[in-house]
């Protein structure tokens, strides 16, 4: 297991500080405070993603799949009671859907089997990380809570992590040849692309000092990833113009805010 480091800031822990969550440490609170007075937009963003993700688990539901891969959402604890990940899944599917968390936070996964695992047999949270891909799909919990025979939902939302270009696209390949014909495959990805230019010099000095090797990459660069796979409508695009709700207001009216793109592909 890896070691709980409360006094480095940590992406997972960010995500949840921004997202009004209490999984996270006075670093993690800190680092939003900083990228928020260099860029106040942090905060929007993350409740951008979450609605993003909702609307791809409500829209996949819809398609009739009923099992979720969720790798490295960080399980913000920002969301009120019945609206995390895994209760949308319940509530857009008409079977029981399983929801499978790999986290690779180690605060993250205690808080969460503690939390969540007693009160349903149809979540699981391991601890793993998407830099070791072969490694996670040898989990037992992942080899035998997921039923890879049939369609499943992979979620990949920590392409931060994969800064080499190679071993990402190696972890799209993986996770594209396991998964069953049918499945879907969706991708979070953050980007400078939306930044102005007078504000990416700060930025990219803050994130020097709090997270050196987050991966950034700009839209040609998350479209090569996805090559080869048959994007579902409306394809790469900013996460909240990625079907949107009319409820979800987040970074609505100017969607680069967001600092993410976001897509679904479908897996033949």
């Amino acid at each position: 297991m890896a070691n709980l480091e409360t006094t480095q800031a940590r992406i997972t822990r960010i995500f949840d500080a921004a997202a009004g969550g209490k999984n996270h440490f006075l670093a993690d609170k800190d680092t939003v405070r900083h990228f928020d007075q260099a860029a106040p937009a942090l905060t929007t963003a993350a409740r951008a993603v979450l609605d993003f993700l909702t609307r791809v688990i409500r829209h996949l539901a819809a398609e009739g799949v009923d099992q979720y891969l969720i790798v490295g959402s960080g399980i913000p604890s920002g969301p009120a009671a019945g609206q995390a990940l895994h209760d949308a899944a319940r509530q857009a599917c008409e079977a029981q859907p399983r929801v499978l968390y790999v986290e690779n936070n180690p605060m993250v996964v205690t808080m969460a089997q503690a939390t969540i695992e007693p009160f349903t047999d149809l979540v699981r949270v391991v601890e793993g990380d998407i830099r070791e891909i072969d490694e996670v799909l040898r989990q037992h919990v992942v080899r035998t809570f997921i039923d890879w025979d049939r369609p499943v939902a992979v979620l990949l939302m920590s392409t931060y992590s994969l800064n080499d270009d190679e071993y990402a696209h190696y972890v799209i390949k993986r996770l594209r040849h396991t998964a069953a014909g049918g499945s879907f495959l969706g991708l979070l990805h953050t980007t400078f692309d939306g930044i102005p230019a007078e504000l990416l010099p700060a930025i990219r000095d803050l994130l020097a000092m709090t997270l050196p090797h987050l991966a950034i990459r700009s839209k040609d660069e998350v479209a090569a990833l996805l090559e080869g796979l048959d994007l579902v409508a409306p394809g790469l695009v900013w996460v909240p113009d990625w079907r949107p709700a009319g409820d979800d207001l987040a970074c609505r009216e100017e969607p680069s805010t967001s600092g993410n793109y976001g897509a679904v592909a479908r897996i033949p």
